[in-house]
């Protein structure tokens, strides 16, 4: 991975480097909303909403039961909830992800566990083709089309 030692995760690589813009360690729990620019690392039990423009790492042993919208994601631990991720999510063991995922890289280590469904798109581009009309929008109503179809 980039800008990390042999061995060494980006999200432990982040919190070593004190880039770190909020921290919550274990034996913590917090509830509510959470909304963040830069790096955020969550150890202990979160429950709520997190919106960010960076990076979340869930450390191992964290439990986070959350709709999360991030730039990045970082998973060694729990998550219950769905995932939009505008860059990248990464599973590093043991993480274990419950919910439906949403972006255009998605990494998963061997004994990571993902149970849900899974958007491999740029998250811009997604939002863009679900709010534009598909082609059978488009069509007249059927009180208004022709009774007969030439083909």
């Amino acid at each position: 991975m980039i800008g990390t030692r042999k061995g060494q995760r980006d999200g432990d690589a982040m919190a070593a480097a004190g880039d770190l813009t909020a921290f919550l360690d274990k034996g913590s729990r917090f509830e509510g909303k959470l909304a963040f620019d830069g790096h955020v690392r969550l150890n202990g039990e979160f429950k709520g909403e997190i919106r960010a423009e960076g990076t979340l790492i869930v450390g191992e042993g964290a439990r986070i039961e959350a709709q999360i919208a991030v730039d990045t994601l970082v998973v060694s631990g729990t998550i219950v909830g769905d995932i939009v991720a505008r860059s990248r999510i990464e599973m590093h063991a043991p993480a274990r992800v419950t919910g439906n995922i949403t972006t255009p890289v998605l990494v998963v280590d061997e004994g990571s566990v993902f149970d849900g469904q899974c958007h491999m798109e740029r998250v811009r581009e997604a939002d863009a083709s679900r709010g534009a009309p598909r082609p059978v929008d488009a069509l007249p109503a059927a009180e208004d089309a022709p009774s007969r179809v030439d083909a």
